[in-house]
């Protein structure tokens, strides 16, 4: 029998067994009549940004990410993201995340999207943070995409 077969099957199945589940995935998009968003406590490390959108339609996909960005307004690296269901009235998110240093000349955006049937409908304008610890944004509205 040739090593082949069982190499190729070995590498897909270390390859299967190293991907390592969502961080981020909000408890809200699996319960969006849940109130509360985040069930779990933090993990050590672990900060999060909450807060409420207003605008998202329902059964919209709205995707939030924190990331860094350069003085251009180019991404350069992900902190963080979740994805929620619209649900047509004030959606709670909780945004979870690991501070990193980052390098001089970056700063930390919290930036967001909406789209229904795979269409971009709705964003969220680009919100600097001020710092990386735990923060509450209040009630942020999303506003038509161009």
């Amino acid at each position: 029998m040739s090593p082949r077969p069982f190499l190729l099957g070995l590498s897909l199945l270390l390859a299967a067994c190293s991907s390592q589940p969502e961080e981020g995935a909000s408890q809200a998009s699996a319960n969006p009549s849940t109130p509360s968003v985040a069930v779990q406590p933090l993990q050590a490390g672990q900060h999060e940004l909450r807060g409420n959108l207003l605008g998202a339609p329902t059964n919209s996909e709205v995707e939030l990410a924190l990331l860094l960005v350069d003085e251009r307004g180019r991404p350069r690296g992900e902190l963080g993201n979740t994805t929620l269901l619209g649900n047509g009235q004030t959606l709670p998110f909780s945004l979870r995340f690991v501070p990193q240093p980052f390098a001089p000349g970056l700063r930390a955006e919290l930036r967001g999207r909406a789209s229904q049937s795979g269409q971009l409908i709705l964003r969220l304008p680009p919100r600097t943070l001020s710092g990386l610890d735990s923060q509450t944004l209040g009630t942020l509205q999303l506003v038509p995409a161009p």
